[in-house]
């Protein structure tokens, strides 16, 4: 609470600063001329020396604090009665804390109670600890800003600069989780393929990992069912839904609808994309899948399932429609007018000047929207937990039931399992291979649009 207190301190001060600098910079205003940057960048430079370097203090004290914390909370006398066993204590620690947060709160352990009291006081003190040094910090830094208010400084200079340190930091930000994320699975990964053969995993075809156990561990493991199951629910039947559909409501929006029919149909079909995907799986587990299970029986099947390949499939690209609309529609608008106007000149009908000339050149839009929309669905999770199944079945039937990668990543992480087993570090391989599809499919995607931009350009 107290750190939080500092940091709107640190804003009010921030806030308090641009208006001083500003009004000083002000007093220096002699007419045009007599000054390098307006008055306001004065303001921004001053309120910058007082806010950043506080900031940072305020970031390192908060990441130091806890660890000072505990130190000082071992050495009281208190502390002397916590159990050797590193669990236990944890646990007690844990319940100190949140009754040194919440006097009011109920704990299991009595010792918990006897540390609250000086858990609360060390926690106070250096918090004050760290307020005085933000403080001090902050006063220093705006002081130092104050000296430079001069009129041929150059503060304009400097706040873009400062601006542009932001931009490349959030960009950097942005680098280097990915980069992190794919060091964490790559590392994991490589944990399990020292147990199991890569090419074991990626062309076996028994996926059993709660039965991976002694020298045949590897036979279990085996994930060519579940890359199919992606495949086939996600690639395949989603894909002959949303495909059609979404480029036909494009091609509708874009070229046949009236204005105002215009301004009322595409609201309402993005609001499929902003429907939440449990949603989905519900109304695919309670109406799709029981509509196709009838279907199946009616056909002849024998004890149909309801889960199913295609009750998956086809929730999931009716999700997705969105996606391809939205994106064709965009590539469709974009076509330059004298195209279209060309064709209808040289005597073409308005159905072939479509397909002849107004999705070729718009091929690149839609490309780049379809592969969006496969990535979308190979990485869905709930319509797949509610409707597919889970069972691991290299099958072309659309009425079996299947399950996906990212089924299998969820039941594996979930759950009290084993970090540092097989079983678990499979999730990680498994999401190393759909990271590496997903990266395949953007690459493909970027390359046929720059084919075809390069052509009809």
């Amino acid at each position: 609470m107290i750190l939080t207190g500092i940091l709107l301190a640190v804003v009010g001060l921030g806030l308090v600063g641009w208006f001083v600098g500003r009004g000083r910079a002000r007093l220096l205003y002699d007419g045009r001329g007599s000054m390098h940057s307006m008055p306001t960048y004065h303001g921004w430079h001053l309120a910058l020396w007082i806010v950043v370097p506080a900031l940072v203090v305020w970031t390192a004290w908060s990441a130091i604090q806890p660890g000072l914390v505990e130190g000082a909370l071992m050495a009281d006398p208190v502390a002397a009665t916590l159990p050797a066993d590193a669990m236990h204590r944890s646990a007690i620690l844990a319940e100190a804390h949140m009754l040194a947060n919440d006097p009011g709160a109920s704990v299991f352990n009595a010792q918990s109670q006897a540390l609250a009291a000086p858990l609360r006081a060390i926690v106070t003190r250096f918090s004050l600890i760290g307020a005085l040094l933000v403080a001090i910090v902050a006063f220093a830094g705006g002081a130092y800003g104050f000296t430079r208010i001069r009129a041929r400084f150059e503060a304009r200079t400097q706040v873009e600069r400062a601006v542009m340190g932001v931009l490349l930091l959030a960009s950097l930000i942005a680098i280097l989780t990915t980069f992190g994320i794919v060091a964490s699975l790559v590392f994991e990964a490589g944990l399990f393929f020292k147990d199991v053969s890569p090419i074991a995993f990626l062309t076996g075809t028994h996926w059993s990992p709660g039965n991976a156990r002694g020298a045949d561990i590897a036979e279990n493991f085996g994930a060519v069912p579940l890359f199919w199951g992606t495949i086939y629910i996600g690639a395949i039947i989603a894909m002959l839904v949303a495909i059609p559909l979404g480029l036909m409501s494009a091609v509708y929006l874009t070229q046949y609808a009236s204005r105002s029919m215009r301004k009322w149909l595409k609201p309402i079909l993005e609001i499929l994309a902003g429907i939440p995907t449990v949603v989905y799986g519900y109304f695919a587990a309670l109406t799709v899948a029981p509509l196709v299970r009838d279907f199946a029986a009616s056909i002849g099947m024998q004890n149909p399932s309801t889960e199913s390949a295609l009750a998956a499939g086809l929730v999931m690209g009716v999700m997705i429609i969105p996606f391809v609309s939205s994106m064709a529609d965009d590539a469709l608008a974009a076509v330059p007018r004298a195209m279209s106007d060309g064709s209808l000149a040289l005597g073409a009908t308005r159905s072939e000047t479509i397909k002849k000339v107004l999705l070729p050149a718009a091929l690149p839009g839609i490309v780049a929207g379809v592969m969006l929309a496969i990535s979308r669905a190979i990485g869905e999770t709930m319509i797949v937990v509610m409707a597919a199944g889970a069972a691991a079945n290299l099958s072309a039937n659309p009425f079996a039931s299947m399950t996906t990668v990212t089924f299998q990543i969820v039941q594996l992480l979930t759950g009290d399992q084993e970090f540092n087993s097989p079983k678990t570090l499979s999730a990680f391989a498994l999401g190393l291979i759909l990271f590496i599809v997903t990266l395949v499919l953007n690459i493909i995607a970027l390359r046929v649009v720059k084919r075809f931009r390069e052509a009809y350009e």
